[in-house]
């Protein structure tokens, strides 16, 4: 979508104008890891029109490819308004535009599985389950099992606002059991499962490989079954591992140990909220597919997941690969003083607290 970001803090009945910019979390994610090097393509649909010139030609200036974006004729480009509040308060407002959009007429049809081919990673969020009945079968479609399947990347990314018949909690849960990673907010598992520890969380979502369990400035939680394997050149090389084994009598699946890593955030002087759950998935899957361990895979989302919070938008540049290695590196009590600013993605010396 198109977004429309407010010049001044406030209500939306307040702020007097607004700057355009471009949002949707998929696309977030594409852009901050095609800004860190690596291929990328954005799949999705946008409507033949200004709007839709204007999501393409921006994405594709991140060096993401964009051949397999669709252009509907018919169907305008959605756009929303939102207040730079975030999202967890009472006083963050959004409002949608996008009934009858291009991307709420995404389905298997206008989206062929094709189109991800090749792929090492399919990421996908919740908010497209949302848009439409075809765009939940599009997601289904994705999620399912079948040989050579890329590694399943899933933000639940809830937003309550776009589900209207009371079935996120059920469709959510559906989906990120057939992913291999898994990315949710406590936050979110407590309104949708009411489960908001974080191996309260796990014991709902036992299914996935790896889940993630963020905690906003607290931190974030990975619990691994096994390793998430990421194909090294086509799909048809990786086969998603059987995560669960059956008793010895052929009762209930017996679920296997997890390793379980604990992670804290790093002290951010915010700008601006919105934006750092995207930034932070770009980051730990940024990490996956460099084939780091565990923390540093969760150290570089919360890096990444700075760099949208120092900055207002929804993306900014990353640091140096080199730099952003060198902070994902320290040992836990620098790491643990670490206090990331606007302009820290800079080569300047980081800030740390007393």
């Amino acid at each position: 979508m198109v977004t429309f970001l407010p010049t001044r803090p406030g209500r939306l009945a307040d702020v007097p104008s607004f700057t355009r910019a471009i949002g949707g979390a998929e696309s977030n994610v594409a852009c901050a890891l095609a800004a860190t090097g690596h291929r990328v393509r954005w799949v999705g649909r946008v409507g033949r029109d200004g709007f839709g010139d204007h999501l393409v030609e921006t994405i594709a200036a991140y060096g993401v490819d964009v051949g397999a974006v669709g252009r509907d004729p018919h169907r305008p480009t959605g756009v929303y308004f939102r207040t730079d509040e975030d999202r967890a308060t009472d006083a963050h407002e959004v409002v949608y535009y996008r009934a009858g959009s291009a991307a709420s007429a995404m389905s298997p049809t206008t989206v062929p599985y094709d189109s991800v081919g090749g792929a090492r990673i399919l990421h996908l969020t919740g908010i497209t389950a949302a848009l439409s009945a075809d765009c939940l079968a599009l997601m289904r479609e994705l999620t399912a099992p079948r040989p050579g399947r890329p590694l399943v990347s899933f933000d639940v990314n809830h937003r309550p606002t776009l589900w209207r018949d009371g079935s996120a909690a059920e469709v959510l849960l559906e989906l990120a059991r057939r992913a291999d990673v898994v990315f949710v907010g406590a936050d979110e598992a407590e309104r949708l499962w009411g489960a908001a520890d974080p191996a309260a969380i796990r014991g709902v979502l036992g299914e996935p490989a790896v889940l993630v369990v963020k905690q906003g400035g607290e931190g974030a939680v990975a619990f691994e079954r096994c390793a998430a394997e990421v194909p090294e050149a086509g799909p048809a090389e990786f086969q998603p591992r059987r995560r669960l084994r059956h008793g010895a009598r052929g009762g209930a699946p017996v679920r296997e140990a997890d390793t379980v890593t604990p992670t804290p955030a790093p002290h951010v002087t915010i700008v601006s909220p919105v934006g750092a759950g995207d930034a932070f998935a770009a980051g730990f899957l940024s990490a996956t597919l460099r084939g780091l361990g565990m923390t540093a895979r969760l150290r570089h989302g919360h890096l990444m997941a700075a760099v949208a919070l120092t900055a207002p938008g929804d993306l900014a540049p990353p640091p140096r690969q080199e730099r952003a290695d060198r902070l994902a590196a320290l040992d836990d009590a620098a790491w643990g003083t670490l206090h990331l600013g606007p302009g820290w993605t800079g080569d300047d010396q980081e800030v740390r607290t007393p």
